[in-house]
């Protein structure tokens, strides 16, 4: 069990160092990119060596150098990541753990609060090295483009200096574009290894793909206005229309920034919250934004900023094939608070971290949305159950209250879930107290971390720390939330030291009675699953196996198909046309990656779907209830008629580490963000939890 421990140890080293060598590389070559010095020098040698290969031809230099490297990190992410999910608890509380835990913590401080969001000292050094490197690639193409571009090397009868020099300005705006492109699609693909690996999760990061989508658009919509200046001026508006077969297709170019125009229109903040539906649906025009961007600017170049691209349809294909399935929903809970608990049926080797989210889609709602909530359930407490809270706040979730409320007929609802996705480790037992606030339905991320740590006590030595909730409700109805923290009625206090402080702000008497709940029992279709992970226990190493054959079928496809179709015809005087090899890249792509996905889905339903977890009896209402009664005197004290005062509660909490945990409305957020931040208390380690799909 040591040795095993050690080899563990030692892989997971061995990947760091890699991980790091791989990254140090590629760094360089983004920053050196931009300079005459990779033109000229690096990328003329490298073309000299691979770029003639009847296998690859040019498109080959950029496979190994630019998607190569962030394939073989994604894959090197997968195997650490399998590898740490077998790391036992007690490490995770160990001293050592803990001071070197604590290490980072101010690493995690927010710095900045409002403008960007609440931005952490870590997020502020990675946007400072990113901006720093998109200013020294329009610099340094800008300075070529005025050293090179000069009176005395425009031809007599060419365009004019300032033609000649927008013409310039116009691709090197492109060219930075395509830098922030290539890392549009990382944060955006949930079940990705690199994200899990740094400890991101696709909810947190949506942030950094929403700077990286204005940066993009920016930059290409300025690329595409500098054009049409420039082809008016110089009077080849015909040129707007040309599809190139070797070279530039400016059609394309300009069919993938229409498509771009109606996604960034769409993400406008009022018209994102108002017409969510509209945002929605418009972002699917990525697939012929990403098309059309291929045809534009040759499959070579755009090999670039295709690593993201191909990790998100891999994280994509994998979502649509578990969505294919209905799930065996058993059971609901429909509380005054026009809150519903939805309670499924799951397999026992389904684990997902505290604060993981499911997407939900029920046809009888709407066949075409999708949307997230937070898990409240354990599955280290309940392997076999996972529950959902859903809040009415828009035109579904209030029909769903709405249909559950009103009739006690319905027997069965067709359900469909992509998920869960979450944290791959959460480390909250390094605290010595946890503070947790919340607003509304912001409590539901902290029922999850409550019944896990209650779970670890339950069955470990471990030291739990103090827990205290702060939650704010606008009514006392909201206080039946509360109901949903404990699945049973279970002794908590033998397990945890947890205090609530529960504040109702627009009431000063309760005006609800918080026990009326109306618990519905389903009777599932035979042919609806227990929730399941679609590649089984092992998913990581699955992925790893998905990510490594994927990519060696899609070179292998490219090498027979360059060395017996394109270079053949490439050596005569009729070139290959571009947009016909393009089209067989993405088809190559497309095909290994619904290959291999489909191949392992398979496997693991083959190996690992028990039929005994079809039977899994329908949940009693005893066994999916807790006692307000019971819980609120003992840990409870209620607060009406007023907010609670932050800065009051969080400051001068004593402890050497307090982990402070904020889910709610911006505004608080803000605050508490502001209370710890960088040079403000010390202990307080801040985290916030914010769900921004």
């Amino acid at each position: 069990m040591v040795l095993g421990e050690m080899n563990k140890k030692v892989i997971k080293n061995v990947i760091k160092l890699l991980t790091m060598v791989i990254l140090m590389g590629t760094v360089v070559i983004w920053i050196m990119m931009p300079t005459s010095t990779y033109k000229k020098i690096w990328l003329k040698s490298m073309r000299a060596k691979l770029g003639k290969s009847i296998y690859f031809g040019k498109p080959g230099v950029n496979l190994l150098v630019y998607m190569f490297p962030m394939i073989l990190l994604a894959f090197l992410g997968s195997i650490y990541l399998h590898l740490k999910k077998q790391t036992t608890v007690n490490q995770f509380n160990s001293g050592v753990e803990r001071k070197k835990r604590d290490k980072f913590g101010a690493l995690k401080r927010p710095m900045l609060v409002k403008g960007l969001g609440i931005v952490t000292v870590t997020e502020v050094m990675f946007l400072t090295m990113f901006m720093s490197l998109l200013l020294w690639s329009l610099a340094n193409y800008f300075y070529y483009t005025f050293v090179t571009i000069t009176p005395q090397t425009i031809p007599i009868d060419g365009d004019n200096l300032w033609q000649a020099r927008l013409d310039s300005i116009a691709v090197r705006l492109g060219l930075t574009g395509n830098i922030c492109l290539g890392f549009l699609f990382y944060p955006v693909s949930r079940g990705s290894s690199l994200l899990a690996a740094v400890g991101l999760t696709s909810e947190s990061s949506i942030r950094y793909h929403i700077w990286l989508g204005n940066l993009v658009m920016t930059l290409f919509t300025s690329h595409g206005l500098c054009y049409c200046i420039y082809w008016i001026s110089t009077n080849q508006v015909s040129q707007m229309l040309e599809w190139d077969r070797t070279g530039i297709s400016h059609l394309a170019g300009e069919i993938t920034l229409v498509a771009g125009l109606v996604m960034w229109a769409t993400t406008y903040p009022a018209i994102r919250r108002r017409f969510f539906e509209v945002f929605f649906y418009t972002h699917y025009l990525y697939m012929v934004f990403m098309l059309f961007f291929v045809f534009h600017v040759g499959i070579s170049y755009a090999l670039i900023s295709f690593p993201g691209f191909y990790i998100f349809i891999i994280d994509r294909f994998l979502r649509f094939l578990q969505s294919r399935n209905n799930v065996k929903l058993v059971s609901a809970r429909v509380l005054p608070c026009e809150t519903v608990e939805l309670n499924f049926s799951k397999s026992p080797m389904l684990m997902y971290s505290p604060t993981s989210i499911l997407f939900v889609n029920i046809p009888s709602i709407s066949k075409l949305q999708w949307h997230p909530f937070t898990i409240i359930s354990s599955s280290k407490l309940e392997p076999k159950k996972l529950s959902v809270m859903i809040k009415s706040q828009g035109k579904w979730s209030t029909k769903l209250n709405h249909m559950l409320a009103s009739t006690d007929q319905i027997d069965h609802l067709a359900v469909s879930v992509e998920g869960p996705y979450g944290p791959a480790s959460t480390d909250y037992l390094r605290h010595q107290s946890l503070v947790m606030v919340s607003g509304g339905s912001g409590i539901t991320p902290f029922i999850s971390i409550i019944r896990d740590l209650l779970y670890v006590s339950s069955t470990s030595a471990c030291k739990i720390p103090k827990i205290t909730l702060i939650c704010a409700f606008k009514t006392s109805s909201d206080l039946s939330m509360l109901n949903l923290i404990l699945p049973i009625s279970t002794e908590i206090s033998s397990y945890v030291d947890i205090q609530i402080k529960a504040f109702v702000t627009r009431e000063k008497v309760s005006t609800c009675n918080m026990n009326i709940i109306k618990t519905l029992c389903f009777k599932p279709h035979s042919s609806d699953q227990p929730i399941s992970p679609i590649l089984g226990p092992n998913s990581w190493l699955w992925l790893a196996t998905i990510l490594s054959s994927s990519f060696m079928i899609f070179i292998i496809i490219i090498a027979i198909i360059s060395r017996y179709h394109i270079y053949p015809i490439d050596q005569s005087s009729k070139k290959y046309t571009s947009a016909y090899t393009s089209l067989i890249y993405l088809l190559a792509i497309s095909i290994s990656v619904v290959a291999t996905s489909t191949v392992a889905m398979l496997c693991n339903k083959k190996s690992y779907y028990n039929k005994k977890d079809q039977n899994i009896d329908v949940l009693s209402p005893l066994m999916i209830e807790s006692s307000l009664g019971q819980l609120l005197p003992e840990f409870t004290n209620i607060h009406y008629g007023e907010r609670p005062n932050l800065n009051k509660l969080l400051v001068g909490l004593k402890g050497s580490s307090v982990g402070v945990l904020v889910c709610g409305p911006r505004k608080m957020r803000e605050e508490v963000a502001k209370i710890c931040s960088f040079g403000s208390a010390e202990n307080l380690q801040f985290e916030s939890i914010s769900f921004s799909w």
